[in-house]
């Protein structure tokens, strides 16, 4: 049986350049989702430690270590990163590792998300913001606001005081 405590009692901060990518993870995230985890970094602050071997090949966390070596996140973190060391006796187990990482974090559901968007129009979030907070383009919060036209157009120019309606319906 694993100690549950042991990797969190190896949590520190480390050179992101000591850090290395394993060779076979399929985990692969589109640049938009990138740009996604970059905002939620500067949203949240770092909540997830990358998980690496005690030769700091990575386990999980490669997204996490990619979008630390660019800019605003490389100087504002000082080049460093947070990891915890698991040393697995069998090379299997860092495999296992890295896809069970992936696999348990699930997927979203269509109607939770509907919920999600509608709650934040109704705390008055802008669909801009919303958008940017959750990685969503205007299209798809509207899809997932349930909105009329109209009203989502009416939402939309809100906070566009700039554009009149007619120029409004060209930038959709």
């Amino acid at each position: 049986m694993a100690d549950l405590f042991a990797p969190l009692s190896t949590l520190q901060w480390v050179d992101r350049d000591r850090l290395r990518p394993n060779d076979y993870n399929p985990n692969k995230v589109s640049k938009e989702n990138l740009k996604l985890l970059t905002q939620s970094i500067l949203t949240n602050g770092w909540t997830l430690p990358i998980v690496v071997r005690p030769d700091y090949t990575i386990i999980d966390g490669f997204h996490r270590w990619t979008v630390a070596g660019e800019e605003p996140l490389r100087s504002m973190l000082g080049g460093k990163v947070p990891v915890v060391v698991v040393d697995h006796p069998d090379h299997a187990e860092d495999i296992y590792g890295t896809v069970t990482h992936n696999r348990a974090r699930g997927t979203h559901l269509l109607e939770p998300m509907k919920a999600i968007v509608k709650e934040l129009i109704g705390e008055g979030k802008s669909v801009q913001e919303i958008g940017r907070q959750l990685g969503m383009k205007p299209e798809e919060v509207y899809r997932l606001s349930d909105f009329s036209k109209d009203d989502f157009l009416r939402m939309m120019a809100q906070n566009q005081k700039t554009y009149s309606n007619a120029e409004l319906l060209t930038k959709l």
